[in-house]
Order: structure tokens, then C-alpha cells, then sequence
């Protein structure tokens, strides 16, 4: 089974972390969702354990960790999700003119400027975004952590991730390699790459995941074949590890990345990247192309 993403609105492509004076909490109309997507941003330092070639935060200067305010974090989420289910998010400039197919709250996203799992207010933020959906009686929305994988071993995490699981919770998770030398090229990271697919396979043991995958041409070349049929290797032994795969969204660049010389694959090799994860998989595939980067 396969998907392409809702036709693109000029706003997929405009997904800034700040709202009028909010500092952690952000509207999005995204085409993941296909609807309104609430943003809690849980890194404004910017402090990330992973250097993507393809990230669009812009890391410059020096890094300060910086510690949530909880208080500030849970006002403003409130007066987002009022603003959305009221429809007065609509009279926003910015928002004005969303099809009405897409005026629906999709879920809230932890995610951000950095990995939402590494900031030590993680668990208390997602016990926060899971009372606001209860108080407002949104149970058909989900919770969504979007997430590196990382870090997902931690007790603190695991503990939010039931919290997640019992409250319309949703990870997805990023993967973005067939083997551990492209894993350093693409995601330049200090976690161990042997922890990152353990994280994979216990966080799918206990709950269906959705993997997260953006592919670049690198220097011109779009990713070997082999490195393709390694990353297939990879899902097929989370799922024989007894992970469950609900679905594997293939990405490329749609924003301007860290580095310029990792640029889009074509929607004819993106396409052909998700052809080959369902032929050696069998699992879902949902496509999302890229686009004119810009800004």
C-alpha cells in the first residue's frame, strides 16, 4: 500500500516555530498530518544529539542549554488548542486561506529545534499535552513525538512513552541508513548506531511505530542501491524482531538544509526508493516529495 501526501499548499512550506509571542508552542499545516498539526517545542536552544546533513535549524553560534518553562509551555499550549478548535485560528493572516478539508486538528507533535526526548521536562511536557487533550475531550486526536531514536531507552522517556500510549500516542521515529557508515555521513552522530535500531525495535515491540526516512542526493549521487537494500534489511529486522511497522514515510529535502551540497532527490527517485521499501518489505509507504527550496 501506498500514498502520496495532499496536494501542496503554500503553507506546507512555511513552518516557522514562532507564533505571535508564543515561545514553545506553534501552528503548522502539515502535509504528514494532512490538517493542523500543534508544534511544542521543546528544544528553542537548538541542542540536538544528532548533525544531520539535511537539517533546516540553522546551528549557528554558540549552543546554551536552556530549561523549559512548564508553567509558560502549558499556558500556551492551552490557548493554541483553543485558537484551533475554535476556528479563530482561521482569521489569522497566515491561515486564512487553509481548504476547508484541512481546518481539522490533526494532533500535537513533540518535536521542535533539537530531539524532544533529550530536554529533562520531557516527561512532564507530555503529561501536560495529554491533559490538555483530555480536558478538551480531543480523543480523536493524537499525541506525536517525532523523534531521532536515540534516546528512547532512557527510563524517563520509556515512562512518557506509556503516558503517550495511553492518550492516542504515535512515535515516529527517524531512520535514515541501511548501514552504520552512511548512518555518520548523514546523521553525524555520538549515539552508538547498534543503540539507535535496538531503540527501533524495542520502542515497535511495544507499540506500532512509524518510521520517518529522508533521502538527499549527496554531492549530485542519489543513495547507492546498496545502501537501499540494507536500510530495507533494517526494517525487515525490526519487524522480525517483533516490531510492528504501521507505516514508513520516505522524505526528501524540502527546506534549506545544513549543507548545500545535500540536495532533493527527484520525485521519479523518491518514488522509486518507496517502490523498493514496499517490494522488499511489504510494509505501507506514504511518499513526500520535496519541493523549491528557498529562504
Amino acid at each position: 500500500m501506498s500514498h502520496s501526501s495532499h496536494p501542496d499548499h503554500p503553507l506546507h512550506k512555511s513552518h516557522p516555530r514562532s507564533f505571535e509571542a508564543n515561545r514553545y508552542v506553534y501552528p503548522v499545516l502539515s502535509r504528514r498530518a494532512e490538517g493542523i498539526s500543534i508544534g511544542v517545542n521543546l528544544n528553542v536552544d537548538k541542542v540536538c544529539n544528532f548533525n544531520c546533513i539535511y537539517c533546516q535549524v540553522d546551528r549557528g553560534g554558540p549552543a546554551e542549554t536552556e530549561r523549559v518553562d512548564l508553567k509558560r509551555l502549558a499556558e500556551e499550549l492551552e490557548w493554541m488548542v483553543e485558537l484551533v478548535v475554535s476556528d479563530r485560528l482561521y482569521e489569522q493572516p497566515r491561515f486564512r486561506d487553509v481548504p476547508p478539508p484541512l481546518r481539522r486538528l490533526n494532533d500535537i507533535a513533540l518535536s521542535g529545534d533539537g530531539e524532544p526526548t533529550a530536554s529533562p521536562e520531557f516527561e512532564r511536557v507530555v503529561e501536560i499535552c495529554a491533559e490538555a487533550r483530555r480536558r478538551h475531550g480531543l480523543d480523536g486526536m493524537k499525541l506525536v513525538l517525532i523523534t531521532n531514536a536515540g534516546l528512547l531507552h532512557r527510563p524517563p522517556v520509556r515512562r512518557a512513552l506509556e503516558v503517550l500510549d495511553a492518550n492516542g500516542g504515535e512515535i515516529w521515529a527517524k531512520l535514515d541508513a541501511g548501514t552504520e557508515a552512511f548512518y555518520r555521513a548523514v546523521n553525524r552522530s555520538a549515539v552508538p548506531w547498534r543503540r539507535i535500531l535496538d531503540n527501533l525495535r524495542d520502542a515497535a515491540r511495544a507499540r506500532p511505530i512509524v518510521v520517518q526516512s529522508l533521502w538527499t542526493q549527496i554531492w549530485g549521487e542519489p543513495p547507492p542501491t546498496a545502501e537501499l537494500e540494507a536500510y530495507c534489511d533494517r526494517l525487515q529486522e525490526i519487524v522480525s524482531g517483533g516490531g510492528r511497522i504501521k507505516l514508513v514515510q520516505v522524505h526528501t529535502i524540502a527546506r534549506r538544509p545544513a549543507e548545500t551540497w545535500a540536495t532533493a532527490l527527484s520525485d521519479a527517485e523518491l518514488d522509486a526508493v518507496a517502490e523498493l521499501v514496499r517490494r522488499r518489505t511489504g510494509l505501507s509507504t506514504a511518499t513526500f516529495h520535496g519541493g523549491v527550496v528557498s529562504g
